[in-house]
C-alpha cells in the first residue's frame, strides 16, 4: 500500500514551506516516526515524521517550496521488511576499475610473502585490488609473476606515483591559503527572507528611540559566585545572567506596563500576562523563544525554561506557539562581547532590551574612584506609545534591580512600600 506523507501547517498564517533538507535517500527504507526531513517556514522549522514504516519515494526535492498539505513522499508499506540491497561479490568484481577511479582511494602498505622465503615484498596495493585479490585467491607474487616484462609505460606509472608522494609531503609542510578562489553565493532561506521584511518594515513603521544607561553587576556576581554551585546542585541547571535580568523585566513592567503594550488598530493593547521573548542565534538566524508567565516562576524556573527553549531553537526543535506571544523582549549581545548598540524592536512589541558585555570599569562611587564589573544596557522602544519618562524610568527600575537583587523578593521591589504598607 502506498501512503502518503502530506506537509504539516506550521501555523495559521502559513501556506507555503520549504524543504530545507532531506535525511534520507530516495528508495530508502524508514522506520515509523522516523525523522525523514526538515521543513522550514517563515517563522520556524521543523521536523517531517514518516506516518509508516517502508520504502519511500521523494516528490519535493531538497531546497523546492510547497504548499501546506503537498504531498513531500510516499511510502510503500510492502515493502516494510525489505533491508538494503548489498552488492553481491560479482557486481564488486564488476565494479573494480570504476570504484577505483572515483572514490581515489589511498593506496595502503601490505606484506605478502612465500611460505618458503624468509623475507617480506613489500608493495603498495589498493583496498579494492586487495578485495579482488583475496576472492579469486591470488597473492602478489602471482601478480608480479603475472607481468611477464616491464614496460615503458609500466615504469613512467611509478615516476608519476612517486613524484605525487613527493609533491603531497611538501604541501604537506606548506601553509595553503584556504581562502575561496570564487564568490560563495547562498540562498536566502524562507526564515532569512521573512527576518529581513519584518526589520525593514520595523525602520519604516515605528518611531524607533533608544536609551542607555548603565548597571553594576557587582551584586549579582557576588551571589553567583558563592551559590552558584548550591544552585547547581539543587535545581540542576546553572545560575546565569538571564534570570535576574528577566524578574527585574517583569517587576519593572508592573510598574511601567505601558513599556510592553503594542497597537493594535486604533486601540494600545497593554497584556495581562507577562510572557518575555529571549533572543537566541541559531544556525538558520535569530529566534525569539518565549518564556511564559515570569511573574509566576521563581529563578531557577525561569533558568530552566531558557534553557529548553534555547536548545530547542538551536536544534530546530522549537514550534511556532514557542516563539508566539511574547510582550517584550530581551537580547543579549554581551554574549558576543558587544559594548554596546541599539537593539531593533520586535513587532508587534514596543520594546526590547540589549544586553552587552561585562568589563571592568573605573566608576564614582561615595565620592571615590572605584573599579568594578560594569555592563550597559539599552532599551529601544516605539516613542508612538511609550514616552520618554517610561522608557528612562523603566531601564532606571531595572538598574535598581540589579543591583540590589533581594529588593526583587517585594512585591513593588521597593522595601518603603513594604515598610510604609503602601
Amino acid at each position: 500500500m502506498i501512503v502518503e506523507v502530506k506537509i504539516p501547517s506550521p501555523g495559521e498564517s502559513i501556506t507555503e514551506v520549504e524543504i530545507a533538507s532531506w535525511y534520507v535517500e530516495d528508495g530508502d527504507i524508514v522506520s515509523v516516526d522516523q525523522e525523514i526531513a526538515e521543513i522550514e517556514s517563515d517563522k520556524a522549522t521543523l521536523p517531517l515524521l514518516a506516518s509508516t514504516a517502508g520504502k519511500i519515494k521523494i516528490n519535493i526535492a531538497e531546497g523546492e517550496s510547497a504548499e501546506v498539505g503537498a504531498v513531500a513522499c510516499t511510502i510503500d508499506t510492502d515493502a516494510a521488511g525489505e533491508e538494503p540491497k548489498a552488492e553481491s561479490a560479482t557486481t564488486t568484481e564488476a565494479k573494480v576499475p570504476d570504484t577505483e577511479v572515483k572514490k581515489s582511494e589511498p593506496a595502503v602498505e601490505v606484506k605478502e610473502s612465500k611460505p618458503d622465503e624468509a623475507s617480506d615484498s613489500k608493495v603498495k596495493i589498493s583496498p579494492v585490488a586487495k578485495s579482488y585479490m583475496k576472492h579469486n585467491n591470488i597473492s602478489v607474487d602471482d601478480v608480479i609473476n603475472g607481468l611477464h616484462r616491464l614496460s615503458r609505460s609500466d615504469v613512467e606509472m611509478a615516476v608519476t606515483a612517486k613524484e605525487n608522494v613527493t609533491e603531497s609531503t611538501v604541501k604537506g609542510n606548506v601553509k595553503q591559503d584556504d581562502s575561496p578562489e570564487e564568490d560563495q553565493v547562498i540562498k536566502m532561506t524562507s526564515l532569512r527572507k521573512k527576518i529581513s521584511e519584518r526589520l525593514v518594515a520595523v525602520k519604516n513603521e515605528t518611531a524607533m528611540l533608544t536609551t542607555f544607561n548603565e548597571v553594576d553587576m557587582s551584586a549579582v556576581m557576588k551571589l553567583r559566585s558563592k551559590y552558584g554551585k548550591k544552585f547547581m546542585d539543587k535545581h540542576g541547571v546553572k545560575l546565569g545572567f538571564m534570570s535576574f535580568f528577566t524578574k527585574a523585566v517583569t517587576l519593572a513592567l508592573k510598574e511601567y506596563p505601558m513599556v510592553h503594550g503594542f497597537i493594535e488598530d486604533e486601540n494600545i493593547v497593554i497584556p495581562a500576562a507577562k510572557h518575555i521573548g529571549m533572543a537566541v542565534q541559531t544556525p538558520k538566524g535569530l529566534m525569539v523563544p518565549v518564556v511564559r508567565n515570569t511573574d509566576k516562576l521563581t529563578l531557577d524556573g525561569i533558568e530552566k525554561e531558557i534553557a529548553a527553549l534555547a536548545n530547542k531553537a538551536r536544534t530546530g526543535k522549537i514550534t511556532i506557539n514557542e516563539l508566539n506571544g511574547a510582550s517584550f523582549t530581551i537580547t543579549n549581545g554581551g554574549v558576543f562581547g558587544s559594548m554596546m548598540s541599539t537593539p531593533i524592536l520586535n513587532p508587534p512589541q514596543s520594546a526590547i532590551l540589549g544586553l552587552h558585555a561585562i568589563n571592568d570599569r573605573p566608576v564614582a562611587i561615595d565620592k571615590q574612584v572605584v573599579i568594578r564589573p560594569m555592563m550597559y544596557i539599552a532599551l529601544s522602544y516605539d516613542h508612538r506609545i511609550i514616552d520618554g519618562r517610561d522608557s528612562v524610568g523603566f531601564l532606571v527600575k531595572i538598574k535598581q534591580l540589579i543591583e540590589n537583587p533581594l529588593n526583587m523578593l517585594l512585591p513593588s521591589g521597593k522595601p518603603e512600600d513594604l515598610l510604609l504598607d503602601l
